[in-house]
């Protein structure tokens, strides 16, 4: 396992900036989840009780690995010309690992169609590329076609790694290789 340089406080690009977590967004962050797809599992939702609340997101976003260290984390993305919180995108463990993470985005509704994902996860891959990482993961539930689409603008290509889930769906393991520099 090698010693990776931490992601940027801060990446920008031509409308968006992200950035790191701040109090306030735990509400948009708990947003997110109360728009993801029912096929999402469970423990990925809102609950019947509610749960997580906003109180519990702003710990999940101040308690854990969601902040960057050793070149990963998540990171608020927000409209550049507005300020307005519209998701997140970067690099995590999940079911990868440290040296080989996978990169993850999720946006709100209301900016779906509009190239910020790509946009998103461009600037985050270019990040991966300067703390030394040489390849990237990305998990995607088989019926999220949007997700696909984003991985395939970006380089990534399907390693043939698939991990059954009958009840949400497949998950299909992508790859790609960062370029040296």
């Amino acid at each position: 396992m090698g010693t990776y340089e931490d992601l940027p406080a801060e990446l920008v690009t031509e409308r968006l900036r992200l950035r790191r977590w701040v109090p306030s967004d735990a509400e948009e962050y708990r947003g997110l989840w109360l728009e993801r797809d029912p096929r999402v599992p469970p423990v990925r939702r809102i609950d019947a009780e509610g749960r997580p609340t906003v109180e519990d997101m702003r710990g999940r976003l101040f308690d854990n690995p969601l902040m960057a260290h050793q070149g990963l984390g998540l990171l608020p993305i927000e409209l550049r010309d507005t300020g307005e919180f519209i998701g997140y995108c970067g690099l995590t463990v999940g079911q990868a690992s440290l040296d080989e993470p996978e990169i993850a985005y999720e946006l709100a509704q209301r900016a779906h169609g509009h190239g910020y994902a790509t946009e998103a996860a461009r600037a985050v891959i270019e990040a991966a590329t300067r703390t030394g990482r040489r390849r990237l993961w990305a998990t995607v539930r088989e019926w999220n076609a949007p997700s696909f689409r984003v991985l395939e603008k970006l380089g990534f290509h399907r390693s043939g790694r698939i991990t059954e889930d009958a009840e949400h769906g497949n998950t299909i393991w992508m790859t790609r290789v960062l370029d040296a520099r």
